[in-house]
């Protein structure tokens, strides 16, 4: 059975794996050269994570985030739909970290280690933090790329499919992905509010 804390794991590593380079392939160095000279990105909006599997009930999540990108340094702080926050997560040149509304604080040298620790299993996660931008992920190829007024409205990276809508200067300011692991489908709807 799912939990609330798996959710915010999927969530928060699917933000942050990029960062340090803990997916299969590594990025490259010249990639992760290129991520230290993006621009700070700023976003604040409401996600919901719904899982469903074969036989059993669906079950979900919502709530609000706040994302700082800071090029070196992401934080992310993941609040329920009364505003309390129920997690805040870390990553750096310094590893991963994931701080839960209960004072437990889990740290691990990558988002992908992170996943394993808390969770007991791989989760592939990768290039959210290329998506919140509307681009590719880099390091890895991206499949079925469709445009509109310039802008990406769909690929599949990593073993997602997401689609990306509602453009402003920043990016995407509604991101859904899907991805199917078996029997299991896992959709992460991402609304950024308007500035």
């Amino acid at each position: 059975m799912f939990r609330v804390r798996y959710f915010l794991v999927v969530l928060f590593c699917s933000v942050f794996a990029v960062l340090s380079g803990c997916a299969s392939p590594p990025i490259p160095e010249a990639d992760a050269k290129a991520i230290d000279t993006l621009s700070p990105l700023h976003r604040s909006g409401r996600f919901a994570i719904r899982a469903e599997e074969f036989s059993r009930n669906p079950e979900a999540v919502q709530g609000g985030f706040v994302w700082s990108d800071r090029g070196q340094l992401l934080t992310l702080d993941l609040t329920n739909p009364m505003g309390a926050v129920l997690a805040r997560v870390e990553v750096g040149p310094q590893g991963a970290l994931l701080q839960e509304s209960n004072g437990k604080v889990t740290r691990a040298s990558h988002p992908d280690a992170l996943i394993r620790q808390v969770l007991g299993q791989e989760i592939p996660v990768s290039g959210l933090r290329a998506w919140m931008r509307g681009q590719p992920a880099a390091g890895s190829s991206a499949e079925g790329v469709s445009r509109s007024s310039g802008h990406i409205t769909q690929l599949r990276q990593n073993g997602w499919s997401i689609e990306l809508a509602r453009y402003d200067a920043q990016g995407p300011r509604l991101l859904i992905l899907t991805r199917q692991d078996g029997e299991r489908t896992v959709t992460l709807r991402l609304v950024i509010d308007q500035n």
